[in-house]
């Protein structure tokens, strides 16, 4: 089986050159799968209701904006939250190495023994990160307060989850925008294959077979849109 990447000194060092490269996967998948759902639930709402295309139109480009935006407001300040939440924690331990080093550096010692470390290798491993502030603080913030090592950014999630909600919010819409026949009937075709693709997506960083994440994801939608198909059958006019 062919390993995920190359393991000479060469390719390591040019792997770990550009450090922590912070990920949008979560993002954009939030964002695609929420913007096929909820564009696909109104067409299919006001399609079982029997209303007008345009109205499915109209009601459609407004929850892109609307929704989008309201989603990637949301997803800009939980992550700016975590943030905040970081940069205190790190001022804390800041004071507390300051004001407090050997206690610091005993928890440090005992983090790199939890870790596997012992003996003079923890002895000298404890002097030579605590030789670094930053690293030191970067270890503190980790496995203390059990944060990750990426550094929230909340306008690169902002962006990564309403680009993809705009995205896949709009596949349902364009067999409706483009004036074709059986419109409905394409939408549905043209929304499931967007399910199956984002969730086959999906599965190159997770461990799901390609075709179990594609269907999985598949089938959420489905079952969104049912609902919704149903409910705007209710009031047929």
């Amino acid at each position: 089986m062919e390993l995920e990447h190359g393991h000479s000194k060469e390719e390591i060092a040019a792997r770990l050159a550009p450090g922590m490269q912070t990920r949008y996967l979560r993002d954009v998948v939030y964002g695609g799968i929420d913007g096929a759902v909820t564009t696909f639930a109104i067409v299919a709402g006001v399609q079982g209701a029997g209303l007008s295309p345009h109205i499915i139109v109209a009601l459609g480009v407004a929850n892109i904006l609307a929704d989008g935006f309201s989603m990637a407001a949301g997803n800009y300040s939980g992550t700016k939250a975590d943030l905040d939440d970081r940069k205190r924690l790190q001022a804390v331990e800041e004071r507390h190495i300051t004001e407090a080093p050997d206690g610091e550096r005993e928890e440090l010692r005992q983090i790199l023994y939890l870790r596997g470390l012992s003996g003079p290798v923890l002895a000298d491993a404890t002097d030579a990160i605590a030789a670094n502030r930053d690293k030191w603080i970067e270890i503190m913030l980790t496995d203390e307060y059990g944060l990750s090592l990426e550094v929230p950014r909340p306008l690169q999630a902002a962006l990564a989850t309403f680009i993809a909600f705009l995205i896949a919010g709009s596949i349902p819409l364009i067999p409706f925008l483009l004036g074709l026949s059986q419109a409905f009937t394409i939408a549905i075709v043209a929304t499931g294959v967007t399910f199956f693709v984002i969730g086959t997506a999906k599965s190159y960083w997770s461990l799901s077979r390609w075709w179990r994440s594609g269907a999985e994801t598949l089938l959420i939608g489905a079952l969104a849109a049912s609902i919704a198909y149903f409910v705007g059958s209710l009031f047929y006019v």
